[in-house]
């Protein structure tokens, strides 16, 4: 497109701080370069990294954006030379390295995928992010197979609900952790198996006695400090462990030869750093293997709430209670 403007609304993080450091300031809208293509932003998710990033915990890679926002949906407007897999007024859904919360997002043209079909834009904003860290964590890195068992801790969030669904739709038993009974009740409308209120209930008895003291397969983490220790407790032997996160710290004084005596597993990854070709190969194994689930509605994003662009401290705040169930999208004019 050639009317494109040359400054849009953006949402930067000032200073480190609290929510209050995210102000609107006018930016130069990105120029698409070879296999780039620039997005006009309909919606952006809100993820826990953005909330580290405006911490300062959290810094961007090096040739990303310093705007906050790591997944989009809107319509390609303008694509680099190189660009070859979408034409001008698609409409995408795309996993971003910075600079979502903006009006125009550039991303390489292999972080882009198609909206699913019957899936509203801002549905499809809040895909991206969850997907890719679920899919590459719990199935290509810890290899989760159907019939085995699996948990995922914070049920209700992003990554929680993500997880739930994807692992059900793969044949696997799933189990959970939450914090109020209002997110039980949620997860298990999702298809989880087996759910501990962890401000109730002790999850590794709980969990043990529910898998008849065989243990869980596959655990995915985003929890740290004291977890650690216990998801060696409830692993079966062989388990596999996929660290995601450490929003409660590092682990202090865990005894490694549980984890020896079971030969188990304790990965981990960040998806942001990776570069190209790793979050390519990640695309195009879900456009294969969950688009279809996606526009069938076997499995969908769970929304909690939607903010406009200028809201974006409010909806920091809404994440920060930690009371979401879901996604929280931010929506662009």
């Amino acid at each position: 497109m050639t009317d494109l403007p040359e400054k849009m609304l953006a949402i930067a993080i000032t200073a480190p701080g609290g929510p209050d450091v995210l102000g609107a300031q006018e930016r130069h809208v990105p120029v698409p370069l070879g296999e780039e293509i620039l997005i006009k932003v309909e919606a952006a998710g809100i993820n826990r990294p953005d909330v580290l990033q405006r911490m300062g915990a959290y810094p961007p890679p090096k040739d990303a954006s310093d705007l906050p926002g790591l997944e989009v949906s809107g319509t390609v407007v303008s694509k680099g030379i190189d660009a070859k897999s979408y034409e001008i007024g698609e409409k995408v859904t795309a996993l971003v390295a910075g600079g979502g919360y903006a009006q125009y997002c550039k991303v390489h043209e292999s972080h882009a995928l198609p909206i699913p079909e019957g899936m509203s834009m801002i549905e499809a904003a809040a895909v991206p992010e969850t997907f890719f860290t679920v899919w590459s964590n719990v199935f290509d890195r810890v290899r989760l197979k159907a019939g085995e068992r699996f948990l995922v801790h914070g049920g209700a969030s992003g990554i929680g609900t993500t997880a739930i669904q994807l692992a059900k739709a793969f044949g696997a038993e799933v189990f959970t952790t939450v914090g109020s009974e209002e997110k039980a009740e949620a997860v298990r409308a999702l298809g989880a198996d087996h759910v501990v209120n962890y401000n109730k209930v002790d999850f590794v008895s709980a969990f043990l006695e529910a898998a008849g003291k065989e243990g869980i397969h596959v655990i995915l983490d985003m929890v740290g400090g004291d977890y650690v220790e216990k998801n060696w407790k409830v692993a079966a032997a062989e388990g596999r462990i996929c660290q995601i996160a450490t929003l409660n710290g590092f682990a202090e004084d865990v005894n490694f030869s549980r984890l020896m005596m079971k030969r188990l597993t304790h990965t981990g990854s960040t998806l942001r750093p990776r570069d190209t070709a790793f979050k390519a190969a990640i695309a195009a194994s879900l456009k294969e293997k969950v688009w279809p689930l996606l526009s069938s509605g076997q499995v969908r994003p769970v929304m909690d709430s939607t903010f406009p662009l200028e809201q974006a401290a409010e909806a920091h705040r809404r994440m920060e209670s930690s009371g979401h169930i879901g996604k929280i999208v931010l929506t662009v004019e």
